[in-house]
């Protein structure tokens, strides 16, 4: 079920019922019909759709920055980045604010769902298309339930390049 597009820190979200606590706390959220995970502890907060401040000569995916409390946080639209087809944003579109390399940086999703505790056991490496599919990005695919959760590697799902292209963009180098 989505979380309202509405301000919320990572201790609002409402735990699952009967899980265990033996394994990794994931924020789960949607692009389109999947779901992804990224780990608990890079979450600094989630916050509802707000217009961005556009940068030029910055990759597509670069949606633009943010002004978060007197901090300038590059936002990253995850359905472009992945490839996907764009969609209207919505009441149920956020911004969760994660830690990646001591840095803030928003990605625009769809909705959250949920926070999940998914057992060790319960996640698979990412798979093996071969040499020409780039799975780094992917820490895994966690199991809960019947739904299979595409754990993100936050370290290497912006890219050292994606990085230094935003912070020549926001006058950082």
């Amino acid at each position: 079920m989505p979380v309202s597009a509405r301000e919320t820190s990572v201790g609002e979200c409402n735990q699952p019922a009967g899980l265990t606590t033996d394994g990794n706390q994931y924020l789960t959220f949607n692009l389109g019909e999947e779901f992804y995970g990224v780990d608990i502890l890079r979450v600094r907060e989630i916050k509802g759709y707000s217009t961005v401040t556009k940068i030029p000569h910055t990759p597509p995916h670069i949606k633009g920055v943010l002004n978060l409390r007197g901090t300038i946080v590059p936002i990253v639209e995850l359905r472009t980045k992945f490839g996907m087809p764009t969609v209207e944003y919505t009441a149920f579109t956020v911004i969760i604010l994660v830690v990646v390399r001591d840095k803030v940086i928003g990605l625009v999703v769809d909705s959250v769902s949920d926070v999940l505790n998914i057992d060790k056991k319960d996640i698979q490496p990412p798979p093996q298309f071969g040499s020409k599919v780039n799975v780094s990005f992917m820490s895994g695919i966690g199991k809960s339930g019947e739904k299979l959760v595409t754990l993100l590697n936050m370290e290497h799902l912006l890219v050292d390049g994606d990085m230094a292209e935003n912070s020549v963009a926001m006058g950082e180098a």
